[in-house]
């Protein structure tokens, strides 16, 4: 009886700190959890870190839309109108104003890659100021991102994208200074738009207006008011269930056909190819090798794959032309020589370098080309 009661003893006496012990670690393990989800992440908040992407910065936003903006050239009887539009949809349909496109027999839609095709109208309104063009070459090409159900309000901030006075490809800032402005101008009937403080310049109608935050189109720059900095852009939301009626079924124009049109080797101006050779390093510095790559010739292409093309300027941080001089050759060809200046390196340790370079711009396949270039550095 004596081990007995000596057994019972001990066994109490450990059941009893077992039970100490365990009541401790849990109390310890509550009181860290709670100290662990209470105090702050050095990697920041969950919502902080899961939360809302950063706005893309102001020179992406312009390169990444500008390659869906197009420069339209319209025949008709009185000569050539030009103007502005953007890609909307898979169906290669291009959104425009109805004044650009109006009594044209034939109709030319220019990329910002400077590649031609021929379009064909299938809606234009009689009332309100936007028509629509069909590509049939751009089926399947990803279009603008369209903003379906924003209002815009005074004081945010747009940009403007589009063709004015032939100088293909342009970009301006501004706000929306204005808003429900109704009038009257050429038979077309302006309710409810945005008055802009980006100019809207002849050649740039039918342009997308894009929110500067999002990089969405909000509206179509359409009207300016005489010589002032004042433009009109309609709101998207206004006629997109216009523009999806056609889209589904387009209508068929009596000079629509586009038999007239002609997309081959047209006469090379001096401007496009200089155009060219500054949208090739625009794409640089914006590090879109892909587009700049598409630029070059079969032959430069086949020289050079696209691996090693990119790989050449992935120590390029930006460049800048200077001294860009273009003059034809005897084979029709223009000649573009420039200087640059190139930031090489990276972020943290960088150098400034010269080059003298020289581009052969011609047409391969109906394309402009950077048929082929040489580079060398400046004592």
């Amino acid at each position: 009886m004596k081990i007995n009661k000596i057994f019972i003893v001990s066994l109490l006496t450990t059941i009893t700190f077992l039970v100490i012990g365990i009541t401790a670690c849990f109390a310890i393990h509550k009181n860290i959890s709670l100290k662990s989800s209470r105090g702050s992440s050095k990697l920041g908040n969950v919502s902080e870190v899961l939360g809302t992407p950063k706005s893309k910065d102001l020179k992406t936003i312009i390169h990444e839309n500008q390659k869906l903006v197009v420069s339209l050239e319209v025949k008709n009887s009185s000569g050539n109108i030009t103007g502005s539009g953007f890609l909307y949809d898979t169906k290669g349909d291009i959104v425009t104003n109805a004044h650009v496109v109006k009594d044209g027999s034939a109709i030319i839609v220019k990329m910002a890659d400077t590649a031609t095709y021929k379009g064909k109208l299938i809606g234009k309104s009689e009332l309100t100021d936007i028509a629509l063009v069909r590509v049939d070459n751009l089926k399947g090409k990803s279009p603008m991102k369209i903003s379906k159900n924003k209002k815009a309000d005074i004081g945010d901030e747009i940009i403007a994208l589009g063709s004015p006075l032939g100088l293909q490809n342009t970009a301006t800032t501004g706000i929306i200074s204005g808003l429900n402005r109704n009038f009257n101008l050429e038979n077309y009937q302006y309710k409810n738009v945005y008055q802009i403080s980006a100019p809207v310049s002849p050649g740039n109608s039918g342009g997308p207006l894009l929110d500067r935050s999002t990089g969405q189109v909000i509206g179509i720059n359409s009207a300016k008011v005489d010589d002032e900095s004042i433009g009109f852009s309609i709101p998207i939301t206004q006629v997109i269930p216009m523009i999806d009626n056609w889209a589904a079924n387009p209508n068929t124009y009596k000079f629509s056909s586009q038999n007239t049109a002609s997309t081959g080797d047209s006469k090379l101006s001096t401007e496009d190819a200089a155009y060219l050779v500054s949208y090739f390093y625009n794409s640089l510095n914006s590090n879109d090798y892909v587009t700049a790559y598409s630029l070059l010739g079969a032959n430069w292409q086949q020289s050079t794959t696209y691996e090693d093309f990119r790989k050449g300027y992935l120590q390029t941080l930006s460049v800048k032309i200077d001294n860009m001089i273009c003059h034809g050759t005897e084979n029709g060809n223009i000649e573009v020589s420039a200087v640059i200046q190139a930031v090489e390196g990276n972020t943290s340790n960088s150098k400034v370098s010269k080059y003298n370079v020289v581009y052969t711009i011609g047409y391969e396949n109906n394309n402009l080309k950077i048929l082929s270039g040489k580079s060398t550095p400046q004592e």
